[in-house]
């Protein structure tokens, strides 16, 4: 079986190496290389690479205006976002810009292999981003993500988008699709209701 070389670009070093040790455990034929930002890309990485996984908050140039620059280098090779912010507007901001899937980091790594797997198999090479209204939930999500955690955190506090989009450092239209996520996960159309059932399901104090 021909060895498939993937390349790991994350400036968090500790979770590069957590990655590392599930892509050797699971895919042991693969052959993976890392960078912590773009600019090691160009200096230090082979000329065959089979995928790409990419974080967004990078050092220098973040990771959705990297996806050029790799699709540059590499034309043919799917690019796999991996992020923490995982909002549906950053979803489709990075399949718009040629991300073959999008993938969060609170998602499990048996999930993360099987996407990798099918990816590598040219399951997701076309994927195609979808017309996007910021006011609509996109997903039922069958847990929340960490980010989500924080969101109805601040949500329970009281805090508005605005507020929550400070705080968090993120636009408000990514705050606001995290809340309608939150709101699909909790099945509640308001978010008044949505602090009621967080606190019955003891998701936060």
């Amino acid at each position: 079986m021909p060895t498939t070389h993937i390349l790991l670009i994350d400036d968090h070093a500790m979770f590069r190496s957590g990655l590392r040790m599930v892509l050797n455990e699971h895919l042991p034929e693969a052959k993976v290389f890392e960078a912590g930002s773009l600019s090691e890309v160009t200096q230090n990485t082979p000329e065959r690479i089979d995928v790409v996984l990419l974080d967004i908050h990078l050092q220098g140039l973040n990771g959705l205006d990297g996806i050029a620059l790799i699709k540059r280098r590499w034309p043919r090779i799917p690019v796999i976002v991996l992020s923490s912010e995982d909002g549906p507007e950053t979803v489709r901001d990075a399949l718009a810009r040629g991300a073959a899937h999008f993938i969060s980091k609170a998602d499990t790594a048996d999930k993360i292999i099987d996407l990798l797997n099918r990816v590598l198999l040219g399951e997701y090479a076309t994927t195609k981003p979808q017309p996007y209204d910021g006011d609509e939930a996109l997903i039922t999500p069958q847990h929340l993500t960490a980010r989500q955690c924080e969101v109805l955190d601040l949500l329970c506090q009281g805090m508005s988008n605005k507020l929550i989009a400070r705080q968090l450092a993120l636009s408000e239209n990514t705050v606001r699709g995290h809340v309608q996520a939150i709101l699909g996960f909790l099945h509640v159309s308001s978010r008044s209701e949505a602090v009621f059932a967080a606190r019955q399901r003891g998701l936060i104090g």
